[in-house]
Order: C-alpha cells, then sequence, then structure tokens
C-alpha cells in the first residue's frame, strides 16, 4: 500500500510539473505586476482553450498531490 501510494505521489508530482511549465505567463515585467491586477479584477477576459485546460488540471493534481501526501504520511 505504502509503496502504491508513493509511486501515485511521483506520478502526480510529474504532471503537476508539466502542467506548470506549458502555462504561459502572467505578467510582463514590472508594470504587467502593477496594472495587471486591475484588468484581472474588472476585466472581461476569461481563459479558453488550453490555458483553461492547463489551470483545471493544474489545480486537480495540486489537491491530489496534497491528499497523496497525507495519505502517504497516515499509511506509515
Amino acid at each position: 500500500m505504502q509503496m502504491a501510494v508513493n509511486i501515485l505521489l511521483v506520478i502526480d508530482a510529474l504532471i503537476m510539473i508539466v502542467l506548470i511549465l506549458l502555462q504561459s505567463g502572467k505578467s510582463a515585467g514590472l508594470s504587467g505586476a502593477i496594472s495587471g491586477g486591475a484588468e484581472q479584477l474588472f476585466g472581461k477576459q476569461k481563459a479558453r482553450g488550453i490555458d483553461l485546460f492547463l489551470h483545471r488540471g493544474t489545480v486537480v493534481t495540486g489537491i491530489l498531490f496534497f491528499l497523496l501526501a497525507f495519505l502517504s504520511a497516515y499509511v506509515i
């Protein structure tokens, strides 16, 4: 059981790394950090297509990573 959880944890971590690296950058330097918050808060732009898939995949793998990490600590 412990080995299976650890293998799933490593696979999930690798998938999460790939999903994070495939995402496009959200800021354009210091000017993007200052003015970008207003665009995200009040802007009408929503993620579509591959960006939405990568974002949702990252969230799901992140949650799964923490659940597997807690399960791995509990099974020991």
